[in-house]
Order: structure tokens, then sequence, then C-alpha cells
């Protein structure tokens, strides 16, 4: 935390040094991360976020939250506020299988092959756009894509300078605040910083968030405007109050804000309630980015990045608990003592990534290569115990190392074939090397990978032009190596997917429409089981063969001026082809069953009036159908299907001296207060030869608001 601190002055002190310099504007582009995204001329399903609707709603929420009416999406949050730990699924697939990068940089943890957004604390702040492909996607770097990628890119530091102050207070006691300050261009060079502190209460009981960020973006022209050099440190800490146990159907009716986390009983049978049963994390990023023109037809560019984490899940096990998963101290403690523990992950991730871009009147060719590395370490310690077998604290009851390299080159090439007919050819060769040692929290668990792969995947479309709308036609295919979590749980096969895709777009003055018909096929697709381990990540299970399929529609339309509406559709089927399960001592083939965690229909929508220039309502509303947590359908698992509205309120108040501008934005989530959940877990347990279940849910918070003010200056 101090290095955050020392860091952060540095950098505040540093940018309002700059920011008194004045000289002419330059207008300056951001650096290159079109390597890993696509347009039109694309024959592949996507959609843009902007930095304009990032704005609108950027009141503390995460930023799968504020994704949350993009086609196809389902987010969600364990506090229930949308602050802290968030999660979101595309097309029914987990967060893991979602490729993010951060300019181009991978994001997802190498070793989980999670995004954990709640260490990219009020980076919505610094967001420039975000762009989210469907299905495979384009080859990008990091994680295979089994789902969709999510492309984040940083805006550029603003070409005049600037300083602006955000502060917003809402429910359940949430509070953020922002400071950004920027130098504008001074002959080339260019600075922006930011220092953010968001808090929150939490919906649920002890959900609660401390979070603190520093964002730094620099930005160097050379060479007469023929190459950039753009150097970005960012990161933050978090305390969030671990809210991972959830409700069964009766708590849920009881006492929806009940949090079990923590909840244990001392010697003398009292309930307690352990004060400092969190998460605590802190992660920094370094990234440096040249880019080079090299003539009007051709550009290279080159970046480094590094990424520092380390932290710990601190939480109280009481043997008393029938859901206690740590066990590894069993046999120094004996059964009925309690004692506290820290899970400590410490971690290094670096590398390289490149990409050359040659442009040609007929044709485009992209090439990347990326080389990056992951290195590990894992350990548990008892921090503190009722019982006097441990005479020396901490003690550590397990520990083990992870390294993982990996190398990704593509090729693509976008040519036109014939007046109004192009193809488009992605080809990819990635190649993982992974080892992991150690022994893990289960009594007498270990772990033990020395695993290789090698995968092609290539990504093959055509593209008609027909005056203002295009039809397109894709294959694409994945290959994905099992994460560490999968490897703790069994012995897993990597998986493959072959995604087949027909879209059509339509784009007038008044109004757009983009239709895309999907078809996945899976080998051995590594789905969520419903289950979670000690740490509250998701267990997954392979499942021979499987599908997803369905039909997504995304259209807007111009009333007037005044007036815009848009909305999204999703109509799908997935399922486990002849799913096989081991229960009541025996194996039993259930057929076809649906995926879990798939909702068949994901609906969306907004309507929009303006006021004037500088005021406008929006009204969101969002419909997710039923889903199951479990692959058997097993009615305990069901998650009932939601209707949610929200109401959105902006307006700019333009002045003349002094504050530039004063945005006033208000947002009330959940306007009709329904109660709804829309994630959970499912377990079984077997007992003299039979076979039990059980669920619990994470609930979502009823009607909230947030009200922000925006002083810029």
């Amino acid at each position: 935390m101090m290095r955050i601190k020392v860091f952060s002055c540095v950098a505040v002190c540093a940018t309002m040094g700059l920011y008194a310099q004045q000289s002419e504007n330059v207008e300056l582009e951001e650096v290159v991360v079109s390597a890993v995204r696509v347009n039109d001329s694309v024959p592949m399903a996507y959609s843009n976020f902007s930095r304009a609707q990032i704005e609108k709603l950027n009141l503390g929420q995460d930023i799968p939250m504020l994704l949350n009416y993009t086609p196809s999406m389902v987010a969600t949050s364990y506090d229930g506020m949308g602050i802290g730990y968030t999660d979101f699924r595309i097309r029914g697939i987990d967060n893991s299988r979602i490729n993010v990068t951060i300019n181009g940089i991978p994001y997802n943890d190498a070793d989980s092959q999670t995004s954990f957004f709640v260490n990219l604390q009020d980076f919505a702040s610094s967001v420039g756009s975000i762009q989210i492909q469907r299905g495979v996607g384009a080859s990008t770097f990091g994680a295979a894509a089994f789902g969709a990628s999510v492309s984040i890119a940083t805006q550029n530091p603003a070409e005049e300078a600037y300083a602006q102050y955000a502060t917003s207070v809402g429910s359940f006691s949430t509070f953020k605040n922002t400071l950004q300050v920027a130098t504008g261009d001074l002959n080339g060079f260019a600075l922006e910083a930011r220092l953010s502190s968001i808090t929150s209460d939490g919906y649920v009981d002890r959900a609660t968030a401390d979070l603190k960020s520093y964002y730094l973006n620099a930005m160097i022209e050379l060479k007469e405007d023929r190459s950039k050099l753009n150097v970005l440190a960012f990161g933050g800490s978090e305390t969030t109050g671990l809210s991972f146990f959830g409700l069964d159907r009766a708590g849920l009716e009881s006492n929806r804000t009940l949090n079990l986390d923590g909840i244990y009983y001392d010697s003398q049978g009292n309930e307690r309630v352990y004060p400092n049963q969190t998460d605590n994390y802190i992660q920094e990023h370094m990234q440096v980015h040249y880019s080079l023109k090299i003539d009007s037809s051709s550009e290279f560019s080159l970046s480094a990045h590094y990424t520092d984490s380390d932290g710990y899940y601190e939480q109280i096990q009481d043997f008393d608990n029938p859901f206690v998963f740590f066990r590894g101290i069993t046999e120094l403690l004996g059964d009925g003592s309690d004692y506290a523990s820290r899970a400590n992950l410490n971690s290094d991730f670096f590398g390289l990534v490149s990409g050359y871009v040659k442009r040609k009147k007929n044709h485009e060719l992209r090439l990347g290569l990326g080389l990056n590395s992951y290195q590990g370490e894992q350990y548990g310690e008892a921090i503190a115990a009722d019982a006097p077998a441990l005479a020396e604290l901490p003690f550590r009851f397990y520990a083990n190392n992870t390294t993982k390299n990996e190398f990704n080159a593509f090729s693509k090439l976008n040519a036109t074939v014939t007046d109004g007919l192009s193809a488009y050819v992605d080809l990819q060769l990635r190649g993982v090397s992974y080892r992991a040692l150690g022994s893990l929290f289960a009594e007498g668990a270990s772990l033990d990978v020395d695993e290789d792969f090698l995968f092609f995947n290539p990504k093959l479309g055509l593209r008609y032009e027909l005056n203002r709308s295009q039809l397109f036609l894709s294959y694409a295919r994945a290959n994905r190596e099992p994460s560490r979590v999968d490897f703790e749980n069994g012995s897993p096969r990597p998986e493959r997917l072959d995604d087949f895709e027909l879209g059509y777009r339509l784009n007038n003055t008044k109004w757009a429409l983009n239709a895309t018909a999907f078809f996945m096929d899976y080998t051995d697709q590594l789905v969520l089981t419903g289950a979670l381990d000690a740490f509250n990540f998701p267990i997954r299970e392979n499942v021979g063969s499987s599908y997803r399929t369905g039909l997504e529609l995304d259209a807007s339309f111009v009333f007037s001026p005044k007036w815009t509406a848009s909305g999204n559709l999703t109509l799908s089927r997935h399922r486990n082809r002849d799913y096989v399960v081991f229960r009541n001592e025996s194996l039993e083939s259930l057929g076809n069953t649906a995926i879990s965690f798939a909702p068949e229909r994901i609906a969306a929508a907004q309507l929009a009036y303006e006021f004037s220039e500088n005021s406008a309502v929006t009204l969101f509303f969002k419909n997710v159908s039923e889903q199951f947590m479990s692959n058997i359908e097993h009615p305990d698992s069901l998650i009932d299907g939601y209707s949610v509205f929200d109401l959105n309120f902006n307006h700019s108040f333009k002045f003349n001296k002094g504050i530039e501008r004063l945005t006033l934005t208000v947002q009330l989530n959940n306007l009709l207060n329904a109660l709804y959940e829309n994630n959970g877990y499912f377990y079984s347990f077997d007992d003299q030869g039979e076979t039990f279940y059980g669920a619990a849910f994470y609930p979502q918070a009823p009607r909230t608001i947030l009200t922000g003010l925006t002083f810029r200056f």
C-alpha cells in the first residue's frame, strides 16, 4: 500500500507542475490497439461501447455492470450493488472463457484464466472505448476466446489541459471520488493522471468494498509524428468483504441480506462473526507501447508489459460448519477446533507483443507476435487457532508454484475478391508450457502438472456488401488449455470449439440492424458444474460433445432529434450431448441436457429522450430467462428469470469562467424494486449410497440510487 501512495503522490505532483505550462494544441493519436480489434469490413459479430456511453453510467460500478446492456451479456455481482466482486457471461459462457485485453495486453489471470475486474478499480474513468467480439472473434493475445473477446482501450491523453473532479454518493453508503488532471499537448508530449477511491457497504451484509487506484498515461510524439511512445502505469488496492456463501431459497425468503461468510461458533457455542473475513489484494501494471509509421501504408508496433500482484484471502475455518473446505491441518488441531487462515497469492506476469499492418487498395495484412510469462506462488497459513497444538504462528500448511509460458503468432488478411465481395483469413499458432507443483489446501492433495500444448486456430470468412447492407459468413476454430482449477479437480483434456456464424448488417440514416446466427460446436468443453472450490472458483468438467446455437438481434432507431431507441435480443439453445452423471454410486446417462448458467433468452432495450444538447434521460430494460446452475437440470438449481428497469438522468451546466462544465448524473437501478438473483452455485454429496443436492443464490439489490457531480476545470 505504501508504494502505491508514494508513486501516486509523485505522479500527481509531476502532473500538476506540467499542467501550468502552455503550448499549441496538437492532436494526439492513440497507441495502436487495432491488432486485436475489428470493424465492419471483417465478417464477425461485434459491439462497440464508446467513451460517451461509459461517462453516462460511470458512478463507481465495475466494468461488467456498465456492459450489462450489450448483446448476449449477463452481468452479476456478489455484493448486490455491482461494486467489488462482479462477474459476467456472454452467450452463456463464463468469465474464464472470455479473452480480455487492455490496450492489446492480456488481462486474464494466466493461471485461472479469469478476469478479476475488482482489481481494475474505477478503471472506467480512464477507458476510451470497449469492443466486444462475440464468438471466437479475431485472433488476440492471451487466453483463447471461447465465447467472446473484450478489448479495452484507455483514452488518449487530452490535447488540452484540464482538471476534473468527480464525486458520487449512493445507496448502502456508496461513495466515489475521482481526481483527474492532464497537461494537454506540450510540443509532442502529454501527460494524464488519475487518483480514485470507492467505498461501499454493499447490499449484502459485510460485503464491503474499499477500492483505491491510480492511473498515469504519458505519450510522446517522436520523429515528426512518425512514431509515438506511450507509457502507462496503473493499479490499486482492494479490500472486500467475502460474500460467496450465498443463500438457499428459505434464506432468501427470510433475510436476503444475510451473509453467512465469517460466521462461526466459539468454544462456548456462541455465534460470532470473524471481523476480517476479507479479500485483500494489490495489483499494479506497467505498459510501454511504441508505434512507428513506416510509410503511408504500413505501421509497426511493439509493446512491453509487467503486472505485479500480491494479496491474500483471510477467513475463519469453523469445523462445526458442514461447508468448511480447508482441512489441511486437521491432523494438528483435531476436529472441532477453529482456526483463522490466510490463502496467499503472489504473481508476476510480463511479456512482449508486437504488430505490423500493411494496407493496400484491395487488401490489408496484419501480423502479430506475443511472448508472455507468468510466475505464481500460492501458500496457506494458519494465523490464529483456539487449540494449543500450534505453538508458533503463522503455520504454513500448503504451498505450490506455477510457471506458465506462452507464445502467440497470427496473420490476418482481409482482401477484396470482386466488387462487393471480400475474404478474410486469420491464422493463429499458439503454444503453452504449463508447470505447477506443490501441496494444496485439501488434506493430502497435491498439484503436479507438466504439460505442453500447441494449437492451430484458423478463421475464415466472406463478406458481401449491398448498398448500405452487408452479409457475412464465417468459420473459426479455437483450442484452449485447461486452467489451474481444472487440474486441481481431475485430469482435464484441452477443449476445442468450431464456431460457424452467419450475419447481416444494415445501416441507414435513421436506423440500424445487426443480426447474427451462430452455431458453436464443442469437443471436450469444460462446462461449469455449478460447484465452487475452496477459493470460490467455479469448478468445471469435460463433457465430451456439446453445442451452443442461437440468433442475436441488435437494432437502433432515431425517431426524431430528441427520441432514440435501441435494443437487442438473443434467443439461444445450449446443450450437452448425452450427458453422463455419477450419482447414487453408479453412472447414469441423462441424454441431452441444458448447459449450466446459459439462459435461452437475453434481452435489453434503451429509450432515450434529449431535452436539449446538454440534458437527457434514458430508460433501460433488461430481461433474462430462467437458467439452470447444473448440467442435470435439477429443479433446485433453477435460477428464475427476471426483468429489471433502470433510469439514468444526465445534465451538464456550462460556464464561462472557472468551472468549464458541471455535470449532474442520477442513476436509479432496479426502478420497480424487483427481488431477483442471477448467479449462485449448486453442489451435491453422497451419504450411505444416496446422492443429495443443495443450492445457494446471490441476491441482487432492490431499488438503489447513485448520484454524481463532475466538475471540469
